[in-house]
């Protein structure tokens, strides 16, 4: 996993740069590789978790041939491994297989999508290769540290020469630079995004924050305009005229042009502007964010209880059909007085029949008799005459 630590050296044979030397860490004895003499500033640089321990010697001809004799071995181990671990039907994909110089143990790195009960699987390895086992699960990324050799800019995996912990990469920086937002192109080998888009990262924030932002209106030597457009590390404007005819100026001949001084942007509100990978459908697709009105809690109906649709009001409420600024009928309380074209008060004509009328009951009371109305006035469905017909008083002739 090209571990980097801090490692003392207690001899005086003087030691070099890309010396290689048989350390004592943690796991026992390894081979490693001089990086630097250890001062203030290394040190700093060193990763949080980093290995400790002391240089045993500089390696001689007989620890090279041992060396090359376990690499070797390593082979034979990883298919002697993977064949334990497809008769135990482990759902896990193994990796490699790293044998410790000095034979302490063995360490089995693999990929797996949840935790995995192997306690098994290290009884059947310990008594296969006679060592003590270490199975260390590890990600894509990590995967791609392993076994990857080039990229697509034609030399090695940049997580395999010099990058010494994984960084943190989003969709926002890809936006930013205006790199293509095909997944295919901005991928890696571990299949995540690329960690070159980090590098450049911060200049392009810091040119972000020199131009004028999209929509701010200034002044050029045509005359006046707006900006609809950036180029970033060329430092140029598409600047669309008061005759809809789109031009590009340089920064500086803006500046020469404008009296007063440019609008400046602000790169974090422009980078939060851009929408996350993890809120759109997928990456590149091209999809605009989604609202968190436009989701619908994935929570299943009580018993009895339909769903409601999409933007249909809640039960007690309704739409008085006035947009208010968001575009979007507002929703009103069923007991609010009304705005529409019947006025608030008391029904034309008397109650509706089989409604109570008169002053309310008061409590210990008894129940007043129920108005039964006469059957000119009740309708249709409610005449004597057409009760044996069900709900809908009309029929067809055929019936």
């Amino acid at each position: 996993m090209r571990l980097i630590g801090l490692f003392q050296y207690n001899s005086e044979v003087p030691l070099f740069r890309g010396a290689r030397v048989i350390v004592r860490t943690s796991r026992g004895q390894e081979v490693a590789t001089i990086m630097r003499e250890a001062d203030e500033e290394s040190i700093a640089r060193l990763p949080y978790r980093h290995e400790e321990g002391s240089v045993l010697r500089i390696m001689t001809p007989d620890d090279e041939t041992e060396c090359r004799r376990i690499h070797l071995a390593e082979k034979d181990e990883f298919l002697r491994a993977r064949a334990i671990i497809e008769r135990t039907d482990l759902a896990m994909n193994l990796v490699r297989v790293e044998h410790i110089y000095g034979g302490e143990r063995l360490v089995v790195y693999y990929v797996a999508d949840g935790r995995i009960d192997f306690r098994e699987l290290v009884r059947i390895l310990a008594a296969e290769f006679q060592t003590r086992i270490q199975m260390y699960q590890i990600g894509v990324r990590d995967e791609s540290r392993l076994m990857a050799d080039v990229g697509d800019c034609g030399r090695e995996v940049c997580c395999k020469t010099y990058l010494t912990s994984m960084l943190s990469v989003n969709m926002k920086m890809a936006k930013l630079q205006k790199a293509t937002l095909d997944p295919t192109k901005i991928s890696g080998r571990c299949g995540r995004l690329k960690c070159c888009l980090t590098y450049e990262y911060e200049a392009y924030k810091e040119l972000l924050a020199i131009l004028p932002p999209i929509g701010s209106k200034i002044t050029t030597p045509e005359g006046p305009g707006v900006v609809v457009g950036q180029e970033l590390l060329a430092k140029r404007l598409q600047v669309e005229m008061e005759d809809r005819t789109r031009k590009f100026f340089t920064l500086a001949e803006i500046e020469a042009a404008s009296a007063a001084p440019l609008p400046k942007g602000n790169p974090d509100d422009e980078i939060d502007g851009f929408a996350d990978a993890a809120d759109s459908d997928f990456p590149g697709s091209g999809l605009p964010a989604k609202k968190p009105s436009d989701t619908v809690p994935n929570t299943p109906p009580r018993r009895g209880e339909r769903r409601r649709p999409k933007g249909r009001p809640a039960r007690g409420e309704r739409f008085t059909g006035k947009p208010d600024n968001a575009g979007e009928a507002r929703p009103e309380h069923r007991n609010a007085p009304h705005r529409g074209s019947r006025p608030s008060g008391p029904r034309k004509g008397g109650p509706r029949p089989f409604e109570r009328s008169g002053p309310p009951r008061q409590g210990g009371g008894g129940k007043p008799p129920r108005q039964t109305p006469s059957p000119s006035d009740s309708p249709r469905r409610f005449r004597p005459e057409n009760r044996d017909r069900g709900f809908h008083h009309k029929r067809k002739e055929s019936e």
